[in-house]
């Protein structure tokens, strides 16, 4: 999964006295509380009224990458799953659901929903951790480690004076993270680029360890950490021995006889079967979970240091694929499973060996699949994947034949080796780009995706019936519109293979591909609107690297194109929700609102000296007027326009507005309800006006913040008070008054 194109401000975190972290205690109530923005209280702020609010997440059935997955030891049902954009989470075996365990990381810590590893004690049933960081890039903050002593419920806070990776290369590796053996006070953390941290009060306070190996600025580093008895092994990613080992907790050493391929290769992951003391490590050329090509599996006799290469199939020629997670069966000796990882052609797969490794299945070859509760896995109407980018697998140690695996759009499991099906209910980790909620009828929402297209939701319980909407098919949507007057056409942009537009006259039932396409649509598709009555388009292109190109215009529904040469380039084009001749284009470039009256065959200049040099500021239009438009300049403030955008005053009831949208009116015939994201005090929330700006009521509240919540927010035009919130690795949330 991605970053958003520019993060929310980032909160500096010093180094505390150890030199390596600095202690963050949150108890009672507000253990669940995020630190607040970093921005100093304005002359302008106020205290914000609140509302309580019911959230849920709507259900879709995952999206996103699936970093890791851990059963407990020790508890019959209890497990963890991680991602890398989205969070943590722990499955309730009685609910047969997941709860997300960091949707309480707020706006200024969006990094740390990215989540490098985690970690359990097999003594201490109830004590979870957690280490956090997404980018361990200059830009982005710095890591920090959650520890609860009640499974996640509540938590204490260490930020980290180093950076982790959780949403970079090797984020499928693992864990990074781990309880000694020998004392549950003693935690390590291998890091990227910055060695071994060690804690003695488990996990309040981190400093640096020694370890032979010498940590790089551009490097894998510590790639996992993994107890066989009282011995600690670690994975080295960056050449030279592979595989470290510490028996006393002090001093490491080269593990002998590695395999001689383990220098120039990645080692993945390892598990260790008790049962056998025997240790397996997988490896790949790359830390994946992207261009592996090949890798091996490898056994270590850690009572005789014996090894022995045990590689199922060995990459060659067009099958070229690394291997990734490794999981052995705590009540069955001698029985593994691995996973390959990048295998494109024949799809990857898990081999199941009973013998330590001898010989292998392929559990894909006998693998039957159900996804009737998750049809987007269809991937438009194609049979269903396997699997790709497998870098995570768990065997329940009370359940030898309840297997599951992570994916890069969901988790499967299975209980008798043979008929899988998603086990996701309750973990959602889209990026979510664009949401529509229709006026009447037709569909509960419509939904743009980051990786998997555009999505129609009959119900918000339950994933999509529809699936992904198809013809074409889409990975990322760039973007969807609705003709405000004729709600029936919808239109839709993003990356695709067989087109990069489409339209419906169904209100995003079905869909055709527009039946040509301007030539930068291909590498470069981006927002697009559509005018109240549905008879013009308007599309707008921008490299993913930020490039911005000329806009087009359709006035036949897409089987011709003209460019505009006075439409601002890469501008977000926004069209009057009454009347069919009007556009307005935000040239973020100039700081100005650009104006049609022709159906955007044309541009003017209307306001400028307006806000500038974000590419993320936008315009929203109230719906039922003509020329009301309200202009969301992040941290420069909101802006209302009442006459077409020839002029704008700043609304001075907030501070901040990064996402804007509309829904019932709290009174027969009133203004829309206006939902934003936004600061109206000295932190980023989410709030709702009925009073046309004037004032605020605060809806989410600290335990549920979700990260970066900047890209789209709508709401319901049929129901008051209800709200549509994108996340960037949490999904759809939807509100309601409590």
């Amino acid at each position: 999964m991605s970053d958003p194109n520019q993060g929310p401000s980032r909160r500096t975190v010093l180094a505390g006295a150890s030199g390596a972290a600095a202690a963050v205690a949150l108890t009672g109530p507000s253990a669940l509380a995020a630190p607040r923005s970093s921005h100093a209280p304005r002359a302008t702020d106020r205290v914000a009224a609140a509302q309580a609010y019911t959230w849920r997440t709507a259900a879709i059935g995952g999206t996103g990458f699936i970093t890791g997955v851990l059963f407990h030891p020790k508890v019959k049902g209890l497990a963890y799953a991680r991602t890398d954009i989205g969070g943590a989470y722990r499955w309730d075996d009685t609910a047969q659901r997941w709860t997300a365990l960091t949707d309480h990381l707020g706006w200024d810590d969006y990094n740390l929903l990215g989540v490098e590893a985690i970690a359990v004690d097999p003594a201490d049933t109830d004590r979870l951790y957690l280490a956090l960081g997404a980018y361990a890039q200059s830009w982005a903050g710095n890591g920090a480690v959650l520890r609860s002593a009640d499974r996640g419920a509540t938590w204490r806070r260490t930020d980290l004076s180093v950076k982790l990776g959780g949403n970079e290369d090797g984020r499928g590796t693992g864990e990074r993270l781990l309880v000694d053996p020998r004392d549950s006070a003693v935690l390590y953390l291998g890091t990227r680029h910055d060695g071994l941290l060690k804690s003695t009060d488990r996990g309040a306070t981190w400093a640096t360890a020694s370890f032979p190996a010498a940590a790089n600025a551009s490097g894998q580093g510590i790639t996992f950490l993994v107890a066989a008895e009282r011995v600690v092994y670690a994975g080295w990613g960056d050449g030279g021995s592979a595989l470290y080992r510490t028996r006393d907790g002090v001093t490491w050493e080269s593990v002998p006889g590695q395999p001689s391929s383990a220098a120039t290769r990645v080692p993945v992951r390892a598990a260790f079967d008790t049962n056998t003391r025997s240790l397996y490590v997988t490896y790949a050329n790359t830390p994946g979970p992207n261009n592996q090509t090949d890798g091996a599996v490898h056994r270590l006799d850690t009572a005789t240091g014996a090894w022995s290469d045990v590689t199922p199939v060995k990459p060659s020629g067009g099958d070229a694929f690394g291997y990734g997670g490794v999981a052995v069966d705590a009540l069955v000796a001698g029985t593994v499973v691995v996973t390959t990882n990048n295998r494109w052609g024949p799809v990857d797969t898990l081999y199941r060996s009973t013998d330590g490794g001898r010989s292998w299945t392929s559990l894909k070859d006998t693998a039957v699949l159900d996804v009737r509760e998750t049809p987007y896995l269809n991937w438009g109407g194609s049979a269903p994947k396997f699997g790709w980018w497998i870098q995570a697998v768990g065997i329940d140690p009370y359940d030898s034949r309840h297997l599951v695996y992570g994916t890069g759009a969901t988790l499967f499991g299975t209980r008798d080796l043979v008929h899988w099906a998603p086990q996701i209910r309750g973990l959602e980790e889209s990026a979510v780009r664009q949401l529509i909620a229709p006026p009447a009828g037709g569909a509960q929402l419509l939904s743009g995706l980051g990786d998997i297209g555009v999505m129609y939701h009959d119900t918000l319980t339950a994933s999509p019936s529809r699936g992904m909407a198809s013809n074409p098919v889409f990975g990322s949507a760039t973007g969807l519109a609705m003709a405000a007057l004729k709600p029936a056409v919808v239109v839709r942009a993003g990356w695709g293979d067989q087109g990069n537009g489409a339209l419906s006259t169904d209100g995003g039932r079905s869909w055709r591909p527009f039946a040509t396409q301007p030539a930068i649509a291909s590498t470069a598709p981006g927002p697009i609107a559509v005018n109240a009555d549905g008879s013009t388009l308007l599309w707008s292109f921008v490299h993913w690297d930020g490039t911005k190109h000329p806009g087009f215009r359709s006035t036949d529904s897409g089987a011709t194109w003209r460019e505009v040469p006075t439409f601002p380039k890469g501008a977000v084009p926004v069209a009057d929700p009454v009347d069919r001749t009007r556009f307005y284009v935000y040239d973020t470039d100039g700081g100005a609102v650009y104006r049609s009256t022709d159906a955007g065959a044309t541009f003017v200049k209307g306001a400028s000296g307006l806000p500038s040099g974000d590419v993320q500021f936008r315009v929203a239009a109230a719906p039922g007027r003509t020329g009301d438009l309200w202009l969301s300049a992040k941290w420069n403030g909101l802006y209302r326009s009442t006459d077409g955008g020839s002029s704008f005053t700043k609304v001075t009831s907030c501070w901040g507005s990064y996402a804007l949208g509309f829904g019932k009116s709290a009174t027969a015939g009133g203004y829309p309800a206006i939902f934003q994201t936004g600061a109206t005090e000295n932190f980023v929330g989410v709030y709702r006006s009925d009073d046309t700006g004037a004032s605020w009521t605060r809806i989410n509240d600290d335990t549920h913040q979700w990260g970066w919540t900047g890209e789209t927010i709508t709401g319901d035009p049929r129901v008051h008070g209800r709200v549509y919130l994108g996340t960037n690795g949490r999904g759809i949330q939807y509100g309601d008054p409590a």
